[in-house]
C-alpha cells in the first residue's frame, strides 16, 4: 500500500504528530487533519493540510484509500457531553467521511482503558474488556466509538476495519502522562501502593506510529483489535526512578493504602461532579486504576498479525523524556 493516500485524524495532537512523518518516511501520501493550524504546518505541505474539526471533515471530499483516526478526547476527568461530542459523535464524522470518500480501510485509535478495574490485570487479551464498564466518561465514549465502527463495518459503511490499543504513550512532546506525573511529584510527592511494586506496561509513541502504519495493511480486516506496549513491562517505582534520576530529580514517594486512596478519589469525584463546573479531582479512580495495580498487555496477537516489533527501546523513550525536559527546564 506504500504510495497510497492516508487522511490522519488528530494530526495536530501528540500521536498523531508522529504517524504523519512515519507514513511520509514509507513512501505514503498523508493528509494531516486538525484544528491547530501550526501543529498541521510543522508535519505537512499546505496541500495535504486538512484544518477544522471533524464536524467538517465528514463534508469533505477527498479521495483516500485509508484513514487513521487518532483524534480523541484522552482524559482522566470531563463532561459527558464533551467526550461524547469528541469521541462518538466524532467517530460517527469519520465514518460519514468515510462512506462520502468511500474509503477502503480505517485504522482507529482506541484505549486499553477499557480494560481499567480496581485489580490487578497480567497478560490481558484483547477480547477481555467489560463493555459495561463505566469507570468514567473517557472509557464509556472509547467502547461506544468501537461499537459504533464495528456497526459500520456490519453494514457495509466501511469495509475494512482495524483497532488498536495502545497503552501508555510517552517520548518528547507528551502532553499528558509524563507531565501529570512531575506535577504531582513535585507538590506533593508520587503515590505508590505496596511500594510501587506493581508491574504496568508503557509504550514508547514512535512504537504505536509504527503499529498503526503496519495496520494499514496488516491484520485482520474484520474488526480486528490489536494491543500494542513496549512488550517491556516494568515496576511502577522503578519506571518513575529511572526518568527523575535521568532529569537530575530526586524521587521522591508518598506510601498510600489502596482501600483508603479509592474511598477518598470516590468522594472526590461526588463532590466535583455536583459543582456546577464540574472540575478535575486530585485524584480519580481511573487514575488509581492505572497506577496502584499491575497491568499488562498480551502483545501476541499485533506480532504474529501485525508483524509488530518495539523498535524504540523503553530506556531509549524515557532518556529522551527527560532529556527534552531538562533542555525545556
Amino acid at each position: 500500500m506504500s504510495g497510497a493516500r492516508v487522511l490522519v485524524t488528530g494530526a495536530s495532537g501528540f500521536l498523531g504528530g508522529h504517524v504523519v512523518p512515519e507514513l511520509q518516511t514509507h513512501g505514503y501520501e498523508v493528509f494531516a487533519a486538525g484544528r491547530n493550524e501550526p501543529a498541521l504546518e510543522r508535519v505537512a505541505d499546505e496541500g495535504h493540510r486538512v484544518l477544522g474539526d471533524l464536524a467538517s471533515l465528514r463534508l469533505r471530499d477527498l479521495p483516500v484509500d485509508a484513514v487513521i483516526h487518532c483524534a480523541a478526547l484522552s482524559a482522566p476527568w470531563g463532561r459527558w457531553r464533551d467526550f461524547r461530542e469528541a469521541n462518538i459523535d466524532g467517530t460517527g464524522h469519520v465514518i460519514e467521511f468515510a462512506r462520502r470518500n468511500r474509503v477502503r480501510r480505517v485504522v482507529h485509535v482506541s484505549s486499553p482503558s477499557v480494560y481499567a478495574a480496581p485489580r490487578d490485570r497480567v497478560d490481558i487479551r484483547e477480547s477481555e474488556v467489560d463493555r459495561a464498564n463505566r469507570l468514567n466518561g473517557y472509557i464509556r465514549s472509547k467502547i461506544a466509538a468501537e461499537d459504533l465502527l464495528l456497526e459500520a463495518l456490519d453494514c457495509g459503511t466501511i469495509p475494512e476495519l482495524v483497532i488498536v490499543r495502545p497503552r501508555g504513550l510517552i517520548g518528547v512532546g507528551d502532553p499528558s502522562l509524563v507531565p501529570r506525573l512531575l506535577d504531582v511529584h513535585a507538590r506533593i510527592g508520587v503515590p505508590v501502593f505496596d511500594g510501587g511494586e506493581n508491574v504496568i506496561d508503557v509504550t514508547a509513541v514512535e512504537n504505536v506510529a509504527s503499529a498503526l502504519r503496519l495496520a494499514l495493511t496488516r491484520g485482520d480486516a474484520a474488526g480486528g483489535v490489536y494491543n500494542i506496549t513496549n512488550d517491556d513491562p516494568r515496576r511502577f517505582r522503578e519506571l518513575l526512578t529511572i526518568l527523575l534520576e535521568r532529569m537530575g530529580e530526586t524521587p521522591r514517594f508518598r506510601p498510600m493504602n489502596r482501600r483508603t486512596a479509592w474511598a477518598l478519589a470516590s468522594t472526590l469525584e461526588w463532590a466535583c461532579s455536583v459543582l456546577p463546573w464540574q472540575p478535575e479531582p486530585p485524584l480519580t479512580r481511573y487514575t488509581l486504576s492505572t497506577i496502584a495495580y499491575s497491568q499488562t498487555l498480551d502483545i501476541t496477537r499485533a506480532k504474529t498479525e501485525l508483524g509488530y516489533r518495539p523498535e524504540v527501546s523503553l530506556d531509549d523513550a524515557l532518556a529522551g523524556v527527560a532529556a527534552h525536559l531538562r533542555g525545556n527546564a
